[in-house]
């Protein structure tokens, strides 16, 4: 399993259910890597999404408590073990926050946008930087958009 993520400086990633950055970039890379696959997301992150359903050309399972949850354009699952058995290897973990610290665990590898700039956040990563269990595999030049500088770094486990 993997996860791919947007964070500032300060490893935020979301306030008030919303992305902290939107770059043009970042979601060609984001939809590149996911397409096809399997992506897994809490139930705030399902609704956060245009029309508040799945994602197109991918299997959506959302890790939800509520048993009679059924989201359209997505699967639902009650537990991080039935998600395990279902996901597959190939899934990407996208989020939010609780899902982020309740399957990284289970990840190989975690794409990293870091945007070089600070925003305020209520939702963080774990700062993958200071963990010993991951090193970083792989790193971009730093690239700029709507005067937004950001690159992307791939971490693996150490």
């Amino acid at each position: 399993m993997q996860a791919i993520v947007a964070v500032s400086q300060s490893w935020g990633i979301g306030k008030d259910g919303r992305l902290l950055f939107r770059l043009s970039a970042d979601l060609r890379r984001f939809k590149a890597l996911t397409t096809g696959r399997t992506v897994v997301m809490g139930r705030k992150t399902l609704q956060s999404l245009p029309g508040g359903k799945g994602l197109p050309n991918r299997r959506n399972l959302v890790l939800s408590r509520r048993m009679d949850y059924a989201p359209e354009n997505a699967e639902a699952v009650t537990s991080v073990e039935a998600l395990l058995r279902t996901a597959g290897e190939d899934a990407f973990v996208i989020g939010g926050q609780q899902v982020y610290e309740q399957l990284l665990p289970h990840c190989e590898r975690v794409h990293v946008t870091k945007v070089l700039a600070d925003a305020p956040a209520d939702a963080f990563f774990p700062n993958l930087d200071e963990d010993p269990a991951w090193r970083i595999a792989s790193v971009s030049d730093v690239l700029t958009e709507s005067g937004i500088s950001f690159q992307y770094v791939e971490y693996c486990r150490a």
